[in-house]
């Protein structure tokens, strides 16, 4: 039997977004008869290992990126960190090449990490953000992605083809393509299961800090008086789960993918981020949802404006935020599951199986 071989996954540390949407196609490799070598750094390479601690990991070196505390400084500080950014491209491109050249990994897929790729081997590249925002600046930032990506030999955008049924709007769909796209479907390693509601209202927190405290901070603060049923997810991922309480405020730092399963698909109200990985796995569970984006992220703040003029899920400025705008979720139609497309990983792997 010829040996198997191993794909390098390596989702990029900014949240905890990127590693959990490579959490299904981690399983798909399996389930395909490849090995996996996971690589990336801080709580993403955590959260990973968590999920699969039989698998070899990699410690790739960090992009560091935090939010600045005022969220319309966040363009300009990621320019000024734009010198950092090529080191740590640079030094990691220079560990995925001795893995080639060690014949450790036959594939790559870089989920957001421009350096993890090798002309050696077939290199892919996941993005959701064909066109990058950054408010005057969009034209250029989306030009220079896309520069990037085309070094890779495959773009897969976690969502559907279809230009008006879809999660990513003009994020994830050009009018023209500059190279070859596949649309691999809306990503979530969560399962939609019918149970009975047992908490009214979940708070699930990701993303940098400090935004990511900033939150949880106006958060406890709005729930603090509440009747209803309230469990805060802090999204913070540590060696040992530690479930705590504040006031009538339920809190664990963290939960693996079955018990997060199961505790979104029993919350009656979901409030969150709209980055973009939350939202797929809301829409999979079909979920009524409140959305704050965070500060500063023109991404989030374009996926929350859209879904609101969708007529899919209420949303508003982070300052803003008050317990009585929850009233609106009701009159909203909630995240559901677009035209799925099935998807052929049979096909969409054999890339890996010669270059």
């Amino acid at each position: 039997m010829p040996k198997k071989k191993t794909i390098l996954v390596a989702p990029l540390h900014w949240g905890l977004g990127h590693a959990t949407r490579c959490i299904p196609i981690i399983r798909l490799l399996l389930e395909h008869n490849f090995s996996v070598l996971l690589a990336s750094d801080g709580a993403a390479l955590l959260l990973l290992q968590k999920e699969f601690p039989h698998l070899e990991t990699v410690v790739l070196p960090s992009y560091n990126i935090t939010y600045p505390k005022k969220g319309n400084f966040f363009k300009w500080k990621i320019l000024l960190k734009f010198p950092q950014i090529k080191k740590t491209m640079a030094a990691e491109n220079r560990l995925v090449n001795q893995l080639v050249k060690d014949g450790k990994i036959q594939g790559i897929i870089s989920d957001n990490r421009f350096g993890v790729r090798s002309s050696d081997i077939p290199s892919v590249f996941i993005t959701h953000q064909l066109n990058v925002l950054t408010g005057s600046t969009s034209f250029f930032t989306s030009k220079m992605h896309q520069k990037i990506i085309k070094k890779f030999d495959a773009c897969w955008v976690p969502d559907v083809d279809d230009v008006v049924m879809n999660l990513s709007g003009k994020l994830g769909h050009l009018k023209k393509e500059p190279f070859p796209i596949q649309y691999i479907g809306v990503l979530s390693r969560l399962e939609k299961k019918e149970l009975p509601k047992a908490i009214d209202v979940l708070l699930l927190l990701s993303g940098p800090e400090p935004q990511r405290t900033l939150f949880e901070k106006k958060l406890k603060n709005v729930f603090k008086g509440s009747e209803k049923k309230i469990l805060l997810v802090r999204g913070l991922v540590e060696k040992t789960q530690v479930w705590d309480s504040f006031e009538n405020i339920d809190m664990v730092n963290f939960m693996q993918s079955k018990e997060l399963e199961e505790t979104i698909n029993k919350s009656e109200i979901v409030v969150s981020r709209s980055g973009y990985t939350t939202i797929m796995d809301l829409a999979l569970l079909e979920k009524k949802v409140f959305l704050v984006p965070t500060p500063g992220q023109y991404e989030q703040e374009y996926l929350a404006k859209r879904l609101k003029s969708l007529g899919i899920a209420p949303s508003c400025k982070q300052e803003n935020f008050k317990l009585k705008k929850l009233n609106k979720v009701a009159v909203y139609k909630g995240l559901k599951t677009l035209s799925q497309q099935s998807v052929n990983y049979t096909e969409l792997f054999s890339l890996f199986e010669g270059k």
